[in-house]
């Protein structure tokens, strides 16, 4: 079910339309700064300098089950899984890894609802930043549903499941410059 273009900030949670809240500067400087960290070693072909194998997307429409129609802030596939970048809205494909980074007016929806449904589609890696807290908590499906294999905070280097290929110095996230290299 593709939501038409004057309902695109929307999602569909339970069968029922809600509003996705409007991004802060937190959320948009820590969304923008996680995709610009793992965007460039990852998202190519396996093999090279860079470890590659994903596949990533910001802000698209993702049918997770029917009446679940939801715009995850940060979402990547396996190529070896998904060989053809995910196209069309919404999306059918499930993806490997979600990010979502928390608004306070829909910190529940992720935390809970979101939660829930990437679990029992069995969404590989879910991780959640709280701009607020200044967080990242990394969770891992296994059969048994997520388990939590990361807690960070501002200020922590993390090698996060699964892009534990390299460093993300969490305080990027949040507005900090990058350490000199």
């Amino acid at each position: 079910m593709a939501l038409d273009e004057g309902r695109r900030f929307h999602e569909v949670i339970g069968g029922v339309l809600v509003h996705k809240a409007t991004p802060s500067g937190e959320h948009g400087g820590a969304q923008a700064a996680l995709t610009g960290s793992i965007f460039g070693p990852f998202n190519r072909r396996s093999g090279g300098r860079f470890p590659g194998g994903w596949w990533f997307e910001t802000e698209v429409e993702v049918e997770f089950e029917t009446h679940e129609v939801y715009r995850p802030d940060v979402l990547g596939w396996r190529r070896e899984r998904v060989p053809e970048r995910p196209a069309g809205s919404p999306v059918r494909v499930r993806p490997d890894w979600v990010c979502e980074i928390l608004s306070p007016s829909n910190a529940r929806d992720d935390q809970v609802t979101k939660f829930d449904a990437y679990q029992r589609c069995g969404v590989g890696h879910y991780w959640i930043v709280d701009p607020v807290l200044e967080t990242l908590r990394v969770h891992r499906w296994t059969p048994g549903g997520y388990l939590v294999v990361l807690n960070a905070q501002r200020g922590q280097h993390v090698r996060a499941e699964p892009f534990e290929a390299i460093e993300l110095q969490l305080g990027v996230l949040f507005g900090d410059d990058p350490d000199d290299v």
